[in-house]
């Protein structure tokens, strides 16, 4: 891996290391902790360097984690932002792809999968920006399924994904119940570029259309309801 720089996530409340070049993480996998409720037993899959695991386990005192990352030096980033940050008690990494993930019985179950078609994205040449943003092997509907056999019974999983793959998703979900669609509004008047999306194993309940979050004002600020969420940790409820 190229060298690290040391960030700060939730305001400084979290330290993160992270790849100084290449792919970086930016604001979505802060925004699918803050939109994870109060789970007691959570996976992320493809954790990346741990970024929405971080918040998570910052956010929720309570939460015993597991992350899971097939590129070997970000499971070792990861490994030693938990550390970095004390919880390495109520969090460990394991370095495997979707196929190779072999616990169950999460009451939650998160991820920020690849946005990108292979067939429709221009891939970057920096192979780990490249494997963050282009599908691989695994397909969307990959990540959906492996969510679903990692949830409990009644567990629920939650994707942040772009919109104009909300489709893609929605089918991958296939019958899942109390799906909710959160859309992320880049100002107001915009057209929504990502969503968050959560669903319910074993539920029957209808998809509910969510009034969403707007992130930005004109000026290119964050908002104020953004800034709670992004600087200072607070919840995104999704209804």
């Amino acid at each position: 891996m190229s060298e690290t720089a040391e960030d700060a996530l939730l305001g400084g409340r979290v330290r993160f290391a992270q790849p100084a070049r290449g792919y970086r993480a930016a604001i979505d996998p802060v925004l699918l902790a803050a939109a994870a409720g109060t789970p007691r037993r959570a996976l992320d899959l493809g954790c990346g360097a741990g970024a929405a695991l971080l918040c998570l386990l910052a956010r929720v005192p309570g939460v015993h984690a597991l992350g899971v990352e097939r590129d070997p030096a970000l499971a070792a980033l990861a490994r030693a932002n938990l550390a970095a940050n004390g919880f390495e008690n109520r969090a460990r990494i394991a370095t495997g792809d979707l196929s190779a993930l072999g616990e169950s019985g999460f009451d939650l179950v998160l991820a920020n999968p690849p946005y990108l078609e292979a067939a429709r994205a221009a891939p970057s040449p920096d192979p780990m920006k490249r494997a963050a943003d282009v599908e691989g092997d695994a397909k969307l509907a990959d990540w959906v399924a492996a969510a679903i056999r990692a949830a409990t019974p009644k567990g629920h999983v939650l994707f942040v994904q772009r919109a104009d793959r909300l489709a893609d998703l929605l089918a991958a979900l296939g019958k899942l119940g109390e799906i909710v669609v959160f859309p992320l509004w880049p100002r107001a008047g915009a057209a929504a570029k990502r969503v968050l999306v959560r669903a319910r194993v074993g539920s029957r309940a209808p998809l509910a259309l969510a009034a969403g979050m707007v992130l930005h004002e004109a000026d290119g600020k964050y908002t104020a309801r953004a800034e709670a969420i992004l600087r200072d940790g607070g919840e995104l409820p999704l209804l």
